[in-house]
């Protein structure tokens, strides 16, 4: 018995560190996309858009759109 309490206690830190986690994340994306200067500025309120009603899969997408072009 104290042995799957134990697991359930695990398994709720970690899915608790991974919801944090990807907050973070989302919130690191979408202070990126505000401070981040655009050719347009539709471009931008776009951006923000998507961060923002997509949520954490917005996030990845923006990371991978516009902060992987930054590091090449």
């Amino acid at each position: 018995m104290a042995l799957e309490a134990i697991i359930v206690l695990f398994f709720f830190a970690l899915i608790f560190l991974l919801v944090i986690g990807s907050f973070f994340f989302w919130i690191l994306m979408l202070v990126d996309c505000v401070r981040r200067d655009y050719k347009k500025n539709d471009e931008k309120l776009i951006w923000v858009l998507i961060i923002v009603f997509a949520q954490i899969i917005g996030a990845i997408i923006y990371y991978f759109v516009i902060k992987q072009k930054d590091k090449k």
